[in-house]
């Protein structure tokens, strides 16, 4: 290691043939001061500083830190020889609808690129596509904000009140305030597919088949290998983790992993949606199957025309919509029987959501689309009756917001606004947790905290806090660093 007034820099990297690791590890030391790099390989990665009572204190850590990784495989290497592995991008085809008809479309955004992510709630539309765009958009298609990620959004989900895109970066993303955060950084080996979050547990779900559950402070509990590669489907509950790949679906128990139930599908798995009682999977063999969560029995199957890319539900089963691979979206009763085939009007649906009479889709040419799925507007246009579509435009000034690098990328306030509630920034056993400084909290709770943001000693303002089924709060609203 070096002296005080230089600082010491070591680079390890770890990688592995046939689609292993491929991450790298840097630790370097100013003083008392270590800084840890790590992340995929070719990406930036993600930054950890902490500040010991003396430079010899600095300088163990930091050598204990070293001593770890290299014992687990890693090795020096020199920083940029080795090459960035490349992403999966989901390879997918799109043939012109068979339908007689076309849907109802009312509006229709392009987010200038292709796109997996959507969810609706009662306020807004998000999108988000490969550029790492997210955009927010209302009822009627007017775009609201644009979030603007470092990497391809694969999946945006939501949990309560917090909005999740899932990046190729590896990172959560959480969208839920103006000012977005790496909620979670996954393992720089993992290829993520798709994703949810669960009471503030993430579940993600990969190309090799596997499904890997993070905590609330990012730390791995446990991980499975399912029965089948290529995992596009993970939904979550109180009762289980749902896991869709090639071989099937399986459900896991949440607290350790246990396998509870496995079922074989019509074909390999491509997409997944859960209700109270049910889990659907969207499947290769042209059909979605409901899987009853408790036992894994195939209670009933849509048969559709081709592979299914997407599917979800109206509340509670009612109604089970379908998008194909031929630009096709199905409805059907809740027993199975076909009520509509309508043709997209431009690409097949990749992700689906339903709500208030409307379904949103996202294409293959990378549009968000609002369907009228109203009985009198499928009727209307299965006569030939359609209205005009209108093409979404971009305002001029449109607000956009990038996700904060570092504490110092945070806005400031000298004082907490009444009602905010205070938290603080603490050094445990080598790692920095965020505990609660105003009154009327559980003290002894953890918050779930940007890890870019933490230094110790640190002061931050939130708009509030909501206790989570774990026992930890989770944030709402802008953070502020408090002076």
């Amino acid at each position: 290691m070096s002296t005080a007034s230089a600082v010491s820099t070591t680079y390890l990297e770890l990688s592995q043939e046939g689609g292993g690791a491929h991450k790298f590890y840097e630790v370097s030391v100013d003083g008392r001061v270590v800084t840890v790099r790590y992340g995929r390989i070719g990406a930036a990665g993600q930054t950890q500083t902490t500040t010991f009572p003396t430079v010899e204190k600095a300088q163990a850590a930091a050598a204990k830190k070293v001593g770890e990784k290299v014992r687990k495989g890693y090795a020096p290497a020199v920083q940029g020889q080795r090459a960035p592995r490349a992403v999966t991008r989901r390879q997918v085809s799109s043939a012109p609808s068979t339908a007689r008809a076309v849907a109802p479309v009312l509006w229709r955004f392009r987010t200038g690129s292709s796109a997996f992510g959507i969810h609706v709630d009662d306020e807004r539309c998000w999108v988000g596509n490969q550029a790492g765009d997210v955009y927010t958009l209302d009822h009627e298609g007017a775009v609201l904000a644009r979030f603007s990620l470092p990497d391809g959004v694969k999946c945006l989900v939501a949990d309560d009140f917090w909005i999740y895109a899932g990046c190729d970066d590896g990172r959560v993303y959480d969208l839920s305030s103006k000012l977005p955060f790496a909620a979670y950084d996954i393992a720089a080996d993992v290829d993520i597919f798709w994703l949810d979050i669960h009471e503030g547990v993430l579940n993600v779900s990969d190309r090799e088949g596997r499904l890997t559950v993070i905590d609330h402070e990012d730390e791995h509990q446990w991980a499975r290998r399912s029965q089948g590669r290529h995992a596009w489907m993970v939904r979550a509950d109180d009762r289980a983790v749902y896991h869709g790949h090639h071989g099937g679906v399986t459900a896991y128990a949440p607290d350790g992993g246990g396998e509870l139930w496995h079922t074989p599908t019509r074909g390999a798995v491509l997409f997944g949606w859960q209700e109270g009682e049910a889990v659907y999977a969207g499947t290769s063999a042209h059909a979605v199957q409901r899987l009853a969560k408790a036992t894994g029995a195939v209670e009933a199957t849509y048969s559709c025309d081709g592979p299914v890319y997407a599917c979800a539900t109206s509340a509670g089963g009612r109604f089970v919509f379908a998008g194909d691979a031929a630009s096709s979206v199905y409805c059907f009763d809740r027993d199975g029987t076909r009520l509509w085939k309508l043709g997209t009007g431009g690409g097949s649906a990749l992700s689906m959501q339903y709500h208030d009479e409307r379904l949103y889709l996202v294409t293959t040419d990378g549009s968000m689309v609002c369907v009228d799925a109203s009985e009198a507007a499928v009727s209307a246009a299965q006569q030939g009756t359609v209205p005009t579509v209108r093409d979404v435009k971009l305002a001029a000034a449109l607000p956009t917001y990038a996700p904060a690098t570092s504490a110092g990328a945070v806005a400031t306030v000298t004082q907490a606004p009444a009602g905010a509630v205070v938290v603080e920034c603490v050094q445990e056993n080598g790692r920095l947790r965020v505990h609660v400084v105003s009154e009327g909290y559980e003290s002894t709770w953890k918050v779930q905290f940007p890890r870019a943001m933490r230094e110790p000693g640190a002061r931050y303002v939130v708009d509030s806090l909501h206790p989570a089924a774990g026992g930890f709060y989770r944030v709402r609203g802008d953070i502020r660093r408090l002076l």
